[in-house]
């Protein structure tokens, strides 16, 4: 019986004896393996961009609105529209009984544009909100300041501004302290946030907010708020806050016991399950086609050993004579095939990896490389050349010695 060094050296020498064809043969699997690992590192880097991104509302906070904010259900959200608004008077209602909340304020937001001088940004963020959600937003401020609860009251014509607004506004000033024209009506710059950055090709800083009270100068009064309530703690306490929330709803909105609630409540966790079932549908996709790809790749292995044992008939006649086994035979054919979609896995990890890098480097996609990625690669191409490897094996291991010694 050969050893398993004896074996990888004899396929190493049958793969150089036919190089082209050895080259041609790895090159189907290192697509379909390289093809999968690009993927897989581009959906685990967006996963972790999307929780740190777009779900950042904290974990201890919760929304509560007239539409869904986390589902794909369109019918949802059709029979959601005939909901009532949701009112500062129902925020007032939940800030009196949650008694598991440390904050309750509510939000409001449209696209307009906004003007300074002669320069303009169209669909910009315009987001009004109460004073206490200067405690509830994890957005940080850069310059100057948030409004007072005082100019919150009187209904002060005054913003901060996200960092699209300060580069495309303001190039080369300070926007403290200049003002922004929204229609008719003129805003005092008195604060600007830090960069936040694109998320998945989404642009976060072209945005502006300031007072409910003057948002709905702008706007009217018969408009729909987002309630955020964040709760004294995560855990228990966080959800202790969204029943009492829910409960206190429900009694100023004179829902009776059976009604459905006319209102959404939503989480960071609501979020990311939105997110991670559009992924996964996305990443099974993808990863069936990839996984055909290197299906095919063993195929083509599969039918260029079948030839290889056709053309190394009287090889393998010799072999026999002298007093190669069937099971060596069939171990030498096993190896050359694993060689070949090993290295071929290798090249399509190397590769795959390679791709995710550049995107990251050069684009604001996000792609994550994990060494488990790279260990399931490797698994799946020596799984391949094993699977494909076995009948191309045993044919060439059954073939009649004397038959084989005949062959031309």
């Amino acid at each position: 019986m050969l050893q398993l060094g004896d074996n990888l050296t004899q396929s190493i020498g049958s793969l150089r004896a036919y190089r082209l064809r050895a080259w041609l043969t790895i090159l189907g699997l290192t697509m379909g393996v390289a093809t999968i690992i690009t993927v897989m590192t581009i959906i685990q880097g967006a996963n972790v961009y999307v929780e740190e991104k777009i779900a950042n509302l904290g974990a201890n906070v919760f929304q509560i609105s007239r539409l869904p904010q986390a589902v794909t259900d369109f019918m949802l959200i059709l029979k959601a529209m005939k909901n009532k608004h949701i009112t500062l008077e129902d925020m007032a209602a939940v800030q009196r009984n949650c008694r598991n909340c440390l904050l309750v304020g509510a939000r409001a937001s449209h696209s307009t544009r906004v003007r300074h001088a002669d320069r303009e940004l169209t669909d910009t963020n315009i987001i009004g909100q109460t004073a206490t959600m200067a405690e509830i937003d994890t957005r940080t401020i850069l310059a100057g300041r948030i409004f007072t609860p005082s100019e919150s009251q009187r209904n002060s014509q005054v913003c901060l501004i996200g960092s699209k607004l300060v580069e495309e506004l303001f190039p080369g000033q300070e926007p403290l302290g200049q003002t922004i024209r929204i229609g008719v009506h003129e805003f005092l710059v008195i604060g600007s946030y830090e960069k936040v950055g694109s998320v998945l090709g989404m642009e976060q800083d072209n945005f502006l907010t300031m007072p409910m009270g003057a948002y709905r100068k702008i706007r009217g009064s018969r408009i729909s708020v987002i309630i955020e309530g964040k709760a004294i703690a995560p855990g228990n306490s966080f959800d202790q806050a969204q029943d009492e929330a829910r409960l206190a709803l429900r009694a100023h909105r004179r829902l009776l016991p059976g009604m459905e609630d006319d209102f959404f409540i939503s989480t960071a966790a609501s979020y990311i399950a939105l997110w991670q079932s559009i992924s996964s549908a996305f990443f099974a996709m993808f990863t069936m086609v990839s996984a055909i790809s290197a299906v095919v790749g063993g195929i083509v292995i599969m039918n260029v050993m079948l030839v290889s044992v056709t053309e190394r008939t009287k090889e393998i006649g010799i072999r026999r004579a002298v007093g190669a086994t069937q099971a060596d035979i069939r171990r030498q054919f096993i190896s050359e095939s694993l060689v070949q979609c090993v290295i071929g896995g290798a090249i399509g990890i190397l590769a795959g990896f390679a791709a995710a890098l550049l995107l990251r480097t050069f684009t604001d996609f996000p792609a994550s490389v994990h060494p488990a990625v790279a260990i399931f690669g490797f698994g799946l191409s020596a799984g391949i050349g094993l699977f494909f490897g076995i009948y191309p094996a045993t044919r060439a291991a059954k073939l009649d010695p004397v038959a084989a010694l005949r062959a031309e």
